[in-house]
């Protein structure tokens, strides 16, 4: 296990240090895991009080939270623990004057009985509170009664709700009113890809195979209520959101929120692709989404998933998700973008994009199509290459680019320069990174060295040379950098030599293959000088570039293509 922490015992205490030190509307209690509103102390600002918390572990929640428009104070216990009633206690004595306090508490035993306790001794104290339980877990709606379903990610939307109505001065009833009704109309759901490791554990809870996920899982680590296999990310937001929109009862035309939450691990690329199914298959539903969040807002340390939740809305308790906050780690806004598409300037069409391709041009073609067939068998060879000594990405790239060139209308194959020009358009817009760029340069640079229907041996040689020069222009590189171009270069060479010893093309093809072959050999030995495999230094030795291999590859593939 690691983890950037010091010592399991201190953790939350030193957590919680570091994230108030950044926050100037919060303040630590003394003696006490409890952050608090700054301006809410002494508890005489004549508004309801709004506290949460519960184990650490799930940052940015609680403490994330406390701010100006919604929570006023946050209870930390140790990792997935809960505070002890003392803890709440402290926490409520620092913050509620007549107005009282509302405890917004997660629906798991711990919690409710020391908040639970907490709030008796209040009132005891003659201080009024309440406390509202949320429960939004639906992947339980099956095991236990809808009063003992865990509360997960959508208590945050609740903590909103609450925080909004007190700021506006709503006396304690009516805080706890909207924050119960919320409570009521709130389904969540969560999936794990992976487990959590809790520090003073050091493993994980439970175990998954290469394909499996836990469906219906807590915040705490905990398995699931099933087991399923990895699917697209469709599907499995297809079983989150049908779970939670039919425990709720949402009917066409009914208005709601969205919430696609990170349970720690998970980058926001893929909750992004999360949120984008979600809202799609909302409205497919008929759901009309007022405003959705996306991010880590109520984690699970390092687990790897999401879940989502939606909560029914009305022009009311709309208002009070708008309301501003000082919060350190709401997210804001949650408008969508309903217009998000921008039409692009159409391509003026080409009349001989249909054209039958010429008989003279049915080579060029098969041996180019040869080369795409090569690319994409090379896939995960170039990808597990690249990934030692660089980013990863270049077998992907390449495949692609081979499915593009391989899409070309007919008429991309008129003569040698406009074919050339087409599968450098095909590339460029294929290929990110520094492929597209590089591959698309040179093809540009020696469809100018051909002449229209100009297809000898010294011509191509010639193209090969100009691609060979504008692709060293471009990056700055030359033999020796362990690039592309060493494979590239000599290949080159061995090329031309060949055509101007009289030897045919096929023949000088398979020197220009084998050139490439014991460059992209020798790079393997080459201290990296650009490109991201530089970063590596030594560490790079003894593997070959994965770009001067791809040429490698596609160089094979001209030679067999041209023996055939």
């Amino acid at each position: 296990m690691k983890k950037l922490i010091n010592d399991p015992k201190t953790l939350v205490a030193e957590m919680l240090e570091g994230a108030v030190r950044q926050a100037p509307g919060q303040v630590l209690l003394a003696g006490e895991s409890v952050v608090l509103r700054r301006d809410a102390t002494p508890p005489n600002i004549g508004r309801v009080a709004v506290l949460s918390g519960g184990g650490s572990g799930h940052e940015p929640a609680h403490a994330g939270y406390v701010g100006e428009g919604m929570l006023t104070a946050a209870v930390a216990g140790d990792v997935f623990t809960s505070p002890s009633s003392d803890a709440v206690l402290a926490g409520l004595r620092a913050v509620t004057g007549e107005a009282g306090a509302l405890l917004i508490v997660k629906n798991y035993t711990g919690d409710r009985l020391n908040f639970g306790l907490a709030a008796e001794i209040l009132r005891g104290e003659g201080k009024p509170v309440e406390i509202v339980v949320v429960a939004d877990d639906v992947a339980l709606r099956d095991t236990v009664p809808k009063t003992r379903r865990r509360g997960i990610a959508g208590t945050v939307l609740v903590h909103k709700i609450a925080g909004a109505a007190a700021e506006r001065g709503g006396d304690l009833a009516e805080v706890a009113r909207l924050a119960s009704a919320a409570a009521a109309d709130l389904g969540s759901m969560g999936l794990a890809l992976e487990p959590c490791i809790v520090p003073a554990a050091g493993k994980a809870g439970f175990a998954l195979g290469e394909s499996e996920i836990e469906l219906g899982l807590g915040i705490h680590g905990e398995p699931g209520v099933r087991r399923a296999s990895m699917q697209p990310a469709a599907a499995l937001v297809e079983i989150l959101l049908s779970a939670i929109a039919d425990d709720l009862a949402l009917k066409r035309g009914e208005r709601c929120v969205l919430l696609v939450n990170g349970l720690g691990g998970t980058p926001p690329m893929e909750l992004d692709v999360v949120a984008r199914e979600a809202l799609a298959q909302a409205e497919a539903r008929g759901l009309v989404v007022e405003r959705a969040w996306t991010g880590t807002l109520l984690s699970a340390l390092d687990m790897r998933g999401c879940s989502l939740s939606l909560l029914r809305v009305d022009d009311a308790r709309l208002a009070l998700l708008d309301a501003p906050t000082g919060a350190p780690a709401w997210p804001g806004g949650g408008h969508l973008n309903r217009d998000m598409h921008l039409a692009a300037a159409e391509t003026p069409a080409r009349e001989e994009q249909n054209a039958p391709v010429p008989a003279e041009m049915e080579a060029m073609r098969r041996v180019s199509l040869a080369v795409m067939s090569a690319m994409e068998a090379a896939e995960a060879e170039l990808t597990d290459l690249d990934a030692r000594a660089g980013d990863g990405d270049l077998g992907a790239s390449l495949a692609r680019g081979a499915e593009a060139v391989r899409a070309l209308p007919s008429g991309a194959w008129a003569d040698p320069p406009t074919a050339l020009r087409s599968m450098a358009d095909a590339l460029r817009r294929a290929i990110g990174g520094s492929s597209g760029p590089f591959y698309a340069t040179g093809l540009m640079r020696a469809a100018r060295e051909l002449a229209i229907g100009t297809s000898d041996a010294r011509a191509v040689a010639a193209a090969m040379k100009a691609a060979c020069d504008a692709i060293a222009e471009l990056g700055g590189a030359q033999e020796g950098d362990r690039t592309m171009l060493d494979a590239l270069c000599p290949a080159e060479r061995a090329l031309s030599d060949s055509v101007a010893a009289g030897e045919s093309l096929p023949t000088a093809f398979a020197r220009a293959e084998e050139a490439a072959r014991n460059g992209a050999a020798a790079s393997a030995q080459m201290s990296p000088r650009l490109g991201r495999a530089s970063y590596l230094g030594e560490r790079a030795l003894g593997i070959p570039d994965a770009g001067a291999v791809a040429v490698s590859i596609w160089l094979r593939a001209i030679a067999e293509a041209l023996r055939s």
